[in-house]
């Protein structure tokens, strides 16, 4: 069995919050609540120090599944009743979802190298 890591982004996907996001972090990037976000994208694409870790995983067998809060909540709902808060990173296995890095860790890394340190 392959694994499944789990990306939630303490976002919403509906346009009006991506385009609140997109403004929040580049006028205010310091109080952005989404530590994930920050670390993994600029203001514009995906870092490319994060995509070429994303690619490696996905190279080891990882498959990797990247959400909203409001996307990854209604896709988990029936499968798993757990409450969490976010950002979050999870793992998803035949029983359960195992938590892999927790909302206060993620929010607590200052750079890049931290997050990919904790999933390495």
């Amino acid at each position: 069995m392959s694994k499944k890591i789990l990306f939630i982004y303490n976002a919403n996907s509906d346009t009006g919050s991506k385009m609140l996001d997109f403004a929040h972090k580049i006028v205010s990037p310091t109080t952005y609540n989404c530590n994930l976000c920050s670390l993994t994208h600029g203001n514009f694409m995906e870092k490319k120090q994060w995509k070429m870790f994303r690619e490696s995983l996905m190279a080891e067998g990882y498959e990797l599944g990247f959400f909203h809060k409001d996307e990854f909540q209604e896709s988990y709902k029936s499968k798993f009743g757990h409450a969490f808060t976010y950002p979050i990173i999870l793992e998803e296995t035949d029983y359960d979802l195992e938590v892999l890095v927790t909302t206060e860790k993620l929010n607590a890394f200052e750079g890049m190298e931290e997050l990919i340190a904790a999933l390495g």
